[in-house]
This record gives C-alpha cells, sequence and structure tokens, in this order.
C-alpha cells in the first residue's frame, strides 16, 4: 500500500474520538456601557455595533464586495435581522467595515 493512501485527506477528521460541540450557541451576556461618557461617545459606540452587525449579515447573503452593498440592499438586510433601517453614516461604515476586512 503506497504512504499517500495512509495519510488522512484534507477533510478527514484525525481524531480519535468525536468531539462535541457546544449546541445551541448562547452570546456573551451583554454588559452596560461605562457612564460619564460624552453622549457622542455612545451615539458612535452603537453605530459601529450596528454596522458590524449588518456587514456581517450581508457577508453572510453573499455580498463581498462593498461595491455590491448599496444603501438599498444595507437597509433591506437591517429589515431581514431585525434592526432599525440605518442612516447614511452607518451604511458608509458598513461599506468600509467590508473594505478593510479584505
Amino acid at each position: 500500500m503506497p504512504a499517500a493512501a495512509l495519510k488522512p485527506l484534507p477533510t478527514q477528521s484525525t481524531s480519535k474520538r468525536a468531539v462535541l460541540l457546544d449546541l445551541p450557541y448562547e452570546p456573551v451576556a451583554k454588559r452596560p456601557l461605562p457612564p460619564g461618557r460624552p453622549r457622542d461617545w455612545y451615539v458612535t459606540h452603537n453605530r459601529r455595533l450596528k454596522a458590524m452587525r449588518l456587514a456581517i449579515a450581508l457577508l453572510d447573503s453573499g455580498v463581498y464586495v462593498p461595491n455590491q452593498a448599496r444603501n438599498e440592499k444595507i437597509r433591506s438586510t437591517a429589515e431581514v435581522i431585525g434592526v432599525h433601517p440605518p442612516s447614511d453614516t452607518t451604511c458608509h461604515m458598513v461599506r468600509a467595515l467590508m473594505r478593510y476586512a479584505r
């Protein structure tokens, strides 16, 4: 038998026993935001979180290039995932996140 036949394929598991998965996935508990910051900090922070959620949802739906993510597409994705429609600034931030993630 050739040596290549003994080597596992890249898609095969090399584990001797089954690996248990942590299902169902439970997100990390949310903590309150720190008090005493200027209001602009909270607005920017929440906008970044929203842009991140939208960018992840777009990537999951098959939109990989920022040019494909028009404002209408981003807003329709926000409706699908249950987020308030984003502003033009947030849409711009979503495209920027997709651009820099590449």
